[in-house]
């Protein structure tokens, strides 16, 4: 009896379809508001301290302070740029070798064979593992954070253009090949055009880790940047200053990932009309 109601259910529930953009914005906005109202709940109750979890409209405050007020040398905007100077040049470095390794790997099969045992070794170990290396190699200049970003954002690049140019349509490889297309070609005016939706994929996730990696960097081998203000905030016992960096993180990162969904979904689009 129970299976049978859940059956009609189902299709009730089915048939309303996708929720439209406005009901999309009260949700978040209702997730939002229970957010808050449960942090100013628990700050406001007294279970702890307000030095360890300040309500919201004191995080808010210092958030803006600190875009006006030098903290640690800096304002926030600035170590904001600091970081995602970084976070830009480790992230590109993975883009310029991951993805064409990856198409590499997709056609040549040898190669695959050769390379594939290293990368899936090296891929699993975490990038804040890559930090003592760093700091050995780098000292606190800027070349250990952008080898911590790379070591977080070089996986996703290689596995899914190599993924993309293993898909490909093989009858478009095959077009190519009749039409007396060398290898070099086929992966460029082929394969990388192909792919590009899946590449695209990759770097969404390629840049969320990058961007995680990068504010563990900073925690150690950094000495200005948004991970270097949470060092400081915690070593001033200052909860609304790291609480700041963080809600300061997440906005950026959330930045990147919406213009890499609009990029990824105008391809989209691109590829529906053609």
């Amino acid at each position: 009896m129970a299976r049978g109601s859940g059956d009609a259910v189902a299709p009730a529930i089915a048939s309303r379809g996708p929720l439209s953009r406005s009901e999309v914005a009260l949700l978040g906005c209702a997730g939002l508001l229970a957010f808050f109202g449960l942090w100013a709940l628990a700050s406001l109750s007294g279970l702890t301290s307000r030095q360890f979890l300040p309500p919201p409209w004191t995080v808010a405050a210092k958030f803006v302070e600190l875009t006006y007020e030098p903290f640690s040398g800096y304002t926030l905007q600035q170590h904001l740029l600091s970081s995602f100077a970084r976070f830009g040049m480790g992230f590109a470095l993975a883009t310029l070798v991951g993805v064409p390794l990856g198409l590499l790997l997709g056609w040549f099969r040898w190669l695959d064979a050769i390379f594939s045992p290293l990368f899936d070794a090296l891929r699993f170990v975490a990038p804040i593992a890559w930090v003592p290396f760093a700091a050995l190699w780098f000292g606190t200049g800027i070349g250990g954070p952008v080898l911590i970003i790379f070591t977080g954002a070089f996986p996703p690049c290689v596995i899914n253009a190599h993924r993309g140019a293993r898909y490909v349509d093989r009858r478009l490889v095959e077009a190519a090949q009749t039409l007396g297309a060398r290898n070099w070609r086929i992966i460029s005016e082929v394969l990388l055009p192909a792919s590009v939706p899946s590449i695209v994929a990759g770097l969404r996730v390629s840049a969320g880790l990058g961007w995680q990696s990068l504010v563990g960097a900073e925690l150690i081998v950094a000495s200005s940047g948004i991970g270097y203000v949470l060092v400081k905030g915690q070593a001033s016992i200052s909860t609304s200053i790291v609480m700041s960096g963080m809600i300061a993180i997440g906005l950026v990162g959330f930045a990147i990932d919406v213009l890499l969904r609009r990029l990824e979904a105008r391809l989209q689009r691109g590829r529906t009309h053609d």
